[in-house]
């Protein structure tokens, strides 16, 4: 059975896309630490990212490079954090999350209740 993040890729549940290429997509979190909260995973399912081939993981942190900078250039943030935890979803991931400090990287805490809108608003940002 596809995991959740491959059936976003094809389509089948929707998503803010933040970026996509022949082998890797960019989209919000929808339960997101920070506004611009980034999901980056490659199209290739695979369950723990040092599962990954090497070609596919490095490609994989260059897709994610440019989607960080897209991330410094349009939300207030003083570094984004790249954290990979991988257990809530079988399929290889990466959270590009922008932080003005270490405490905003705490996945136990309270997440930003955005609406569609704003999450519209936020993608479209990322997308420049």
């Amino acid at each position: 059975m596809a995991s959740i993040f491959s059936r976003i890729i094809a389509g089948e549940i929707p998503s803010y896309k933040v970026a996509e290429d022949a082998n890797y997509y960019a989209f919000l979190d929808i339960n997101p630490l920070t506004e611009g909260h980034t999901l980056v995973v490659p199209k290739k399912e695979v369950d723990y990212i040092f599962d990954l081939d090497d070609q596919t993981l490095a490609g994989m942190m260059l897709f994610a490079k440019k989607i960080a900078r897209r991330i410094e250039r349009q939300i207030d943030c003083k570094r984004v954090a790249v954290v990979v935890l991988g257990l809530e979803v079988p399929h290889a991931h990466i959270h590009l999350i922008p932080i003005k400090s270490e405490s905003d990287v705490d996945f136990r805490r309270e997440k930003l209740s955005l609406t569609p809108e704003e999450f519209q608003a936020i993608a479209a940002k990322l997308n420049r």
